[in-house]
């Protein structure tokens, strides 16, 4: 199916933030925000994957820039934010998409190792992202934060339980960041994609049978594109969501999605 044809231009004048945004849904939001008018910064945790995206979201001629940052180095999270402002000038919205999953298995056994690195770039590096950009984000009227979470979090499922437990995590600091920043005018949303093949679901689809027993799943009777979750994050970024803040939009095909 091809791309949408986007023609509206919600976000001009806006600078947008997307971690790993060099591929799947993070290079579609990316994309997404630009062609709705933002000059978008992206990081990637190679620099040749950033030269790459920025080379071809410009060949469009879409406004991007980027650097490499591992969103776990406090150094590099703020040597990204300082990046993003020195090149824009300011910063409006910050999309935190970055995350990792390095085991796959029951809960009961999943090494300390693989829950340490889990949690401190799933939900601790989220966290401090935040508290790097805020500052900046204070000084635009209209600021807005939006994470990327997962349909699995209402539902841990296995073999990914561990991954799915930090996503939910990101549920509950939407509600909480939303409470805080509020009064100030800042918005924070959160995105729960359904099953998208990417790297990070390739567990759930990785044989033929298993890709048809996940879009079985959905009302839909189909897997999901990046390019729907890109629509949900321009919609929350947006000034038709203005008065949208502590949500989750699940964008599953209607897969269940209650806690």
């Amino acid at each position: 199916m091809s791309k949408p044809d986007v023609k509206c231009r919600r976000l001009e004048g806006k600078v947008a933030l997307v971690t790993a945004a060099t591929a799947g849904i993070g290079l579609a939001t990316a994309e997404r925000l630009a062609q709705e008018g933002a000059s978008v910064y992206i990081c990637s945790r190679k620099q040749s994957n950033v030269d790459e995206t920025v080379a071809s979201l410009r060949s469009r001629g879409l406004q991007a820039d980027g650097c490499a940052c591992h969103v776990g180095s406090a150094e590099q999270r703020k040597q990204l934010v300082e990046a993003c402002v020195r090149r824009y000038g300011g910063l409006d919205i910050l999309v935190s998409n970055a995350a990792v999953n390095p085991g796959a298995g029951p809960l009961a056994d999943t090494p300390p190792h693989v829950i340490d690195k889990i949690l401190d770039i799933n939900i601790k590096s989220a966290v401090l992202l935040v508290q790097e950009a805020l500052p900046h984000l204070q000084k635009r009227p209209g600021a807005s934060i939006v994470f990327i979470s997962s349909v699995t979090a209402f539902n841990p499922p296995a073999p990914i339980a561990m991954y799915a437990i930090s996503k939910t995590a990101l549920l509950g600091l939407t509600k909480g960041l939303a409470a805080e920043l509020g009064p100030q005018g800042i918005r924070v949303n959160c995105v729960a994609p359904g099953i998208v093949p990417t790297k990070f679901s390739a567990a759930l689809v990785e044989t033929p049978e298993l890709a048809a027993q996940q879009a079985e799943s959905t009302l839909l009777k189909r897997l999901g594109r990046p390019e729907e979750q890109a629509a949900a994050v321009a919609y929350l970024v947006s000034p038709d969501a203005a008065y949208v803040t502590g949500e989750t939009l699940v964008v599953s095909g209607g897969m269940q999605s209650r806690l």
